[in-house]
């Protein structure tokens, strides 16, 4: 009699089993865990002054602190990616971070980027974007697909842009880091 119970009862299970999946339609879809990316977009930090003719200025003491600060910020985010121009004062500001992430800085142009294709490729990962007061709001605006944030002030060097996106839908915070 022991023996028919334990026999009885997995049976009873698989019955279960196919009697409520019979009763599934067959176009249910299993949920999906949702595509996630997240980008951290920063202005340089302070660049040296000294030489107004000079377009590519290295960053001033306050700079490399602040570099270095950012490092701190993003020490505890899990980048894939490291984004600057190819400028002195972006690259420099990048440069604690991708060395404390041992990541490689790629280098973008803001004026020839494909918007479309830069988010495609960095589909489902943490990246972070150095940029200038011209250029950071512009490439926010464009991967929200919405004109809402205006050029940064000369003097803010402190403005942490993130803007997740989650299954194509995109949400935006701006951040002071003062």
């Amino acid at each position: 009699m022991k023996r028919t119970i334990r026999t009885i009862k997995p049976l009873i299970a698989l019955a279960i089993i196919l009697v409520g999946s019979i009763g599934c339609k067959k176009d249910t879809k299993i949920a999906e865990d949702p595509v996630i990316s997240t980008f951290y977009f920063i202005r340089h930090a302070e660049k040296d002054r000294t030489d107004p003719e000079n377009p590519d200025p290295e960053l001033n003491q306050d700079g490399l602190d602040r570099a270095i600060r950012w490092a701190e910020v993003f020490d505890p985010i899990p980048l894939d990616m490291v984004y600057s121009t190819n400028y002195e004062r972006t690259q420099m500001t990048a440069a604690p971070t991708s060395i404390k992430k041992d990541i490689d800085i790629e280098y973008y142009d803001p004026r020839t980027l494909d918007i479309e294709e830069f988010k495609l490729v960095n589909e489902g990962k943490n990246v972070l974007v150095v940029g200038h007061s011209n250029t950071t709001p512009t490439m926010v605006n464009k991967v929200i697909g919405m004109e809402k944030y205006d050029q940064m002030d000369d003097t803010d060097n402190s403005s942490l842009f993130i803007v997740r996106i989650i299954d194509g839908v995109p949400t935006d915070i701006r951040l002071k880091m003062d």
